[in-house]
């Protein structure tokens, strides 16, 4: 199942707006996440991200909650991956 997973953007390479990259964490997982539909996303935002694209910032007890419900569903593994 593909789902969109929200995480924390601990680091951002902004040098080509069209190619902008970040690093997110989600919940101990860092990935590379491709941030250009989401030019407003700082350091320290959540984002929404699906099949490596970060989607939306959104609100930081909103992705606590989304977080805890995919943990809970045991549909965080495809992040390991």
């Amino acid at each position: 199942m593909c789902l969109a997973v929200p995480g924390k953007v601990i680091s951002i390479n902004d040098a080509d707006p069209l190619f902008r990259t970040g690093k997110v964490n989600f919940g101990g997982i860092v990935k590379e996440v491709n941030l250009a539909y989401t030019p407003e996303a700082q350091i320290g935002d959540y984002v929404i991200v699906h099949v490596g694209f970060a989607l939306s910032v959104v609100d930081p007890d909103e992705a606590a909650r989304v977080f805890a419900y995919l943990a809970q569903m045991d549909e965080l593994g495809e992040l390991e991956e």
